[in-house]
């Protein structure tokens, strides 16, 4: 039976480890490119949103996971219904059968919602610099407004505007109690995802920026937003861009919310989350420190060779040398991964450099369960960074809150007897709370035009709440 063309969904399994089994969740989205994001989730090992590298001929189906030195090799069954194969990481390899999830039927109806208590518009907004459309989903509260408003942006990886793993929408919940709160919010579709033209792996996250730029001049422009109460909300990577599109001199937010932005730079951002999640699915010292070795020589490779063709040759050449099982596909497939634009640019990237030019308010969230941006290092970094900048910075840790903004597991609301994945209530709350302050006090620059001379500004505000946990 053949395969659903193109694979779009969820898959999940039990992975059998020494000591017991956990539930591995594979998500595909399907590029205007003819080729897949693919994203890995283990709830239970707080591993969210783990790049999966895809190769699909007829029904066999290989995926890599490299971070986790992993691979899943089998067959796509009644049409997409099951994957079935072999899985196989350090210290094991063991069979294994992944069903697509309920409701991730890409054909499926969508469930019956009540009618929401504020205007949903389906919107569709140009970047004037890169001349794509980006799609999205446009939220604004009951009444007559005028409304502040914020803008949206997602972590690593394309993503559709919802941000769904697993059953949950980050950026779904997210608009719905912003809206409902009183806070018009504009999600949007990654370049090449969903409603979205583009290619995202094209794009650096400098790039990215200029998204963030089009959206803010949309909201800007619309009937019921108040234009200098606008925004940016970043997850991630998308809290550098917030910050980023903040240190710019026109069509800068008016305020910005980092949700687990990024303090280090890139290189030691993705060389930490790979040790992080290798030890979590029970690698030794030793492989550990034998796949950052090995990472650190690709990316090596990468810096020191300019031309990509050349580049990408080499390191096809030490990826099937080194690694058992690697297609020479899978391996071409990883070399130029390792060399698109946003991969040479994240490399290098620095989030720090320039931090004394964003002269808005900021507010700093992360978590203390967060594997894969440190809230101690990566917080503190910012907060000291932005202590400089003119306007004023809150930040919060969050207690047992992970990378996706859940609370622990015990605290997720029942419905129907089984408890579902939610946004922390405490960083709803926080959120809420700091962008209506901020956006009653901001006396924000125009938005069509250069900055000028920021006015006199009572003293910062540096919230002390970053100390707790």
């Amino acid at each position: 039976m053949k395969p659903l063309a193109p694979l779009n969904g969820q898959w999940k399994g039990p992975l059998k480890l020494l000591g017991g089994q956990i539930t591995v969740i594979i998500t595909m989205v399907p590029l205007t490119n003819g080729t897949y994001y693919a994203a890995l989730d283990a709830p239970q090992q707080r591993i969210s949103r783990m790049p999966v590298e895809v190769e699909l001929k007829g029904n066999d189906i290989k995926l890599r996971i490299e971070q986790a030195g992993s691979s899943f090799v089998g067959k796509v069954l009644e049409g997409g219904a099951k994957l079935s194969g072999t899985w196989t990481q350090p210290g094991v390899k063991a069979p294994m059968l992944l069903q697509r999830a309920v409701g991730s039927q890409p054909t499926a109806a969508a469930p019956f919602r009540p009618a929401p208590p504020y205007r949903v518009t389906e919107v569709s907004f140009q970047n004037p610099t890169s001349k794509q459309h980006l799609g999205g989903t446009l939220t604004v509260p009951a009444g007559e407004g005028p409304f502040p408003a914020v803008a949206l942006l997602s972590d690593l990886g394309p993503q559709g505007r919802e941000v769904e793993v697993a059953g949950y929408r980050m950026f779904g919940q997210l608009a719905d109690y912003l809206t409902r709160h009183g806070i018009a919010v504009l999600r949007f579709d990654d370049r090449g995802v969903g409603q979205s033209s583009g290619t995202y792996a094209n794009a650096t996250t400098a790039d990215l920026v200029t998204d963030a730029q089009a959206a803010l001049a949309f909201l800007r422009k619309r009937p019921l937003i108040a234009p200098q109460r606008v925004g940016l909300l970043g997850h991630g990577e998308g809290g550098n861009v917030a910050l980023l599109a903040a240190m710019a001199s026109r069509q800068a937010p008016n305020f910005v919310v980092s949700l687990a932005g990024y303090g280090q730079p890139g290189f030691d951002v993705l060389l930490r989350q790979q040790g992080e999640i290798m030890r979590l699915i029970g690698s030794d010292a030793a492989e550990i420190k034998a796949a950052q070795d090995a990472y650190q020589r690709l990316v090596a490779i990468v810096r020191q060779t300019p031309n990509n063709e050349l580049a990408r040759a080499k390191l096809a050449t030490v990826l099937s040398s080194t690694n058992t099982g690697i297609t020479v596909a899978m391996a071409h497939a990883r070399a130029v991964q390792l060399t698109t634009p946003w991969s040479r640019y994240f490399f290098d990237f620095n989030p720090l450099n320039q931090l004394s030019k964003v002269d808005c308010p900021v507010l700093l969230l992360n978590g203390t369960s967060d594997l894969q941006v440190s809230a101690k290092r990566n917080m503190t970094s910012l907060r000291r960074g932005l202590h400089s900048a003119n306007g004023s910075v809150t930040a919060y840790r969050l207690d047992g809150v992970n990378h996706l903004f859940q609370p622990a597991p015990a605290q997720w609301p029942l419905v129907n007897g089984v408890q579902q994945p939610t946004f922390s209530p405490d960083a709803l709350k926080k959120i809420n709370e700091w962008v209506a302050v901020k956006t009653k006090t901001t006396t924000a620059r125009s938005p069509l035009k250069a900055k000028q001379p920021a006015p006199t500004k009572s003293p910062k505000l540096l919230s002390m709440a970053w100390l707790r946990g």
